[in-house]
């Protein structure tokens, strides 16, 4: 007869599968993969994907659709990601194996200061890091571009641009889910958008936001991408890069011709470690998603969590802490490491983890303030912007990338004449030690407002191998949960053995250290897991499905699955 413990997993096990099946109530449905035996796009629009999709079909590598997507998420979706941004990517070559990593991050002007954001008294001035002129950090996304295409590429330059500028010439249809993510985002920042000439003109028509089949044309836009299209320098030291600062002087911001003719994308070593017989790998700083998503994989260690069973409570519980852990550590060690040193090899020791993982109390929760000593009451927003994309082609060479504007619609800025929706990425500077940014996160000493310094980012564009051969590409937006999101989707793809369609699909967690709140989706985990869980000590949040999680594994017979977060509106796209 089986004891009372082993009756109580296999009902908490069962409960778990229930929720599995049952998700459509927390992200609308479970996504059955796209199956492909040649190449392979996935990211967060269709539109985007058929665009990179199309680029393969004519002879481009991984790279040369990779780039054509990046550019056309920057038409499709200007509320997320852009040409007037940045980001991170990791690129995988099965010819030799390497996995090289890409910091194309928007990086602070030459005349930002450390106290920018301060007023007399020493205190934050509230939204001025998030809003306007003086938000704006100088973007990289077409320098990256251009230079992992000028490393990597295949097709010529001009070529992979075409697409984007179809689809701003020609202009788009915007889709149900489409036009209620770019509203969600519009509402958050109308204000800003209304205040700004440019941006008002292209995003209002008819007195309101465009609504759903309602056809979206960036004639500016599509002008400034046939110009990059010719000559990608003229973003940086040509008329769009004229164009930039003269706008920037003219409204007190601080982006100069200097700051754009001095950019460049800085290629650097990617962080890898062992998982079980998986080699992850993932961006470096200053990018904290390959440190702290690395920690959190060696504190789990080897706990044979697929016996316990999915989203069992020893599983949430060992996973809450370990995320509690390495996002303490985020908080004082993490910055940009051309400028300080950052203890990577430390923190993603074993050794490390062994010693954090005896700090654990399987029976308790340990409370945040524990960990690390109580600092400020956070807010605890979250935007669901920022975007990513993985190709993988025939010759199974891998792109993983994310890049982002920040918050929707970036600092609510178009440069005049040129369709470019300016970031706000200054916001991920520590605006003063120990207080939150936009998205509740911590900063320190580290990640301090210094010119030409690159701010912290939890973008985690990431890349398995197992025995030297490509598993998985996987990334998300999301801000502070982008690196749980992908910690969860590697644990359910080599642990839980899910199809990728599931992995991305199923509900989700998320512990951020500070707020000390474990965030589920609503009818994400049963009854009896929530009071096992509380009882533990655990704070419990129920709150709306986040994410717009993308990947693309390989089977062991060498097929592409491809999948997109039900959460979102993207497709994969193959042949």
């Amino acid at each position: 007869m089986p004891s009372i413990t082993k009756t109580k997993n296999l009902i908490i096990s069962f409960i778990s599968l229930t929720a599995i099946l049952t998700t459509q109530a927390v992200s609308a449905t479970i996504t059955v993969p796209l199956k492909s035996k040649k190449g392979m796009v996935t990211s967060a629009n269709p539109l985007a994907s058929e665009a990179g999709l199309s680029i393969l079909k004519k002879g481009g590598n991984a790279v040369d659709a990779a780039v054509a997507t990046t550019f056309a998420i920057s038409v499709v979706e200007p509320f997320s990601a852009g040409i007037g941004g940045g980001g991170f990517l990791l690129f995988h070559s099965q010819k030799t194996g390497e996995i090289k990593a890409l910091d194309f991050r928007e990086r602070a002007p030459i005349k930002a200061t450390r106290n920018m954001y301060l007023d007399a008294k020493g205190k934050v001035r509230p939204n001025v890091s998030t809003d306007g002129y003086l938000a704006v950090a100088t973007p990289g996304t077409v320098a990256g571009m251009y230079e992992v295409h000028r490393r990597y590429g295949k097709l010529p330059w001009n070529e992979v641009v075409k697409p984007a500028i179809s689809l701003a010439k020609n202009g788009f249809i915007i889709s149900d889910r489409l036009s209620w993510r770019s509203l969600s985002a519009f509402q958050e920042r109308k204000q800003e958008i209304l205040q700004n000439p440019e941006a008002k003109k292209i995003f209002i028509h008819n007195g309101e936001y465009y609504q759903p089949w309602e056809k979206l044309i960036q004639s500016d836009l599509a002008k400034t991408l046939e110009t990059i299209s010719q000559n990608p320098q003229s973003f940086y030291t040509g008329k769009i890069a004229q164009t930039i600062a003269d706008d920037m002087a003219k409204n007190g911001g601080l982006i100069t011709l200097q700051d754009l003719k001095s950019y460049k994308a800085i290629w650097r070593n990617p962080i890898c470690g062992n998982f079980r017989q998986a080699k992850i790998c993932s961006m470096p700083p200053p990018s904290s998603g390959g440190v702290h998503l690395l920690e959190m994989l060696n504190i789990i260690g080897d706990t044979d969590l697929k016996s316990l069973g999915w989203h069992h409570p020893d599983v949430i519980h060992l996973m809450v802490e370990s995320m509690k852990i390495a996002y303490s550590d985020r908080a004082k060690y993490l910055g940009d490491p051309d400028f300080v040193k950052v203890p990577v090899s430390e923190l993603i020791s074993k050794n490390y983890a062994q010693k954090r993982r005896q700090e654990i109390n399987m029976k308790m929760a340990t409370p945040s303030t524990e960990i690390k000593p109580e600092i400020k009451t956070l807010k605890n927003h979250e935007s669901t912007e920022t975007s990513h994309l993985n190709v993988v082609d025939a010759d199974r060479n891998a792109v993983s990338l994310t890049f982002t504007i920040n918050l929707g619609f970036g600092a609510g800025i178009v440069t005049p004449g040129t369709g470019i929706v300016l970031n706000n990425e200054m916001d991920d500077f520590a605006a003063a030690p120990g207080v939150p940014n936009t998205f509740g996160l911590i900063g320190n000493e580290a990640n301090s407002i210094a010119p030409r310094k690159t701010p912290l980012s939890s973008m985690t564009p990431t890349i398995v191998t197992e025995n030297n051969r490509l598993r998985l590409a996987v990334g998300s937006p999301g801000g502070s949960t982008i690196i749980t999101q992908v910690l969860q989707i590697i644990l359910n793809v080599l642990e839980y053995k899910m199809d990728v369609g599931a992995a991305v699909s199923v509900p989700r967690i998320h512990h951020q250290w500070l707020p000390d709140e474990l965030r589920v989706e609503a009818w994400g985990l049963d009854a009896l897991t929530l009071q096992d869980l509380r009882r533990r000590g655990h704070k419990i949040q129920e709150t709306a499905p986040w994410g717009n999680a993308n990947a693309i594994a390989v089977t062991e017979n060498d097929t592409l699955e491809g999948a997109a977060d039900p959460r979102g509106e993207g497709l994969p796209k193959g042949y």
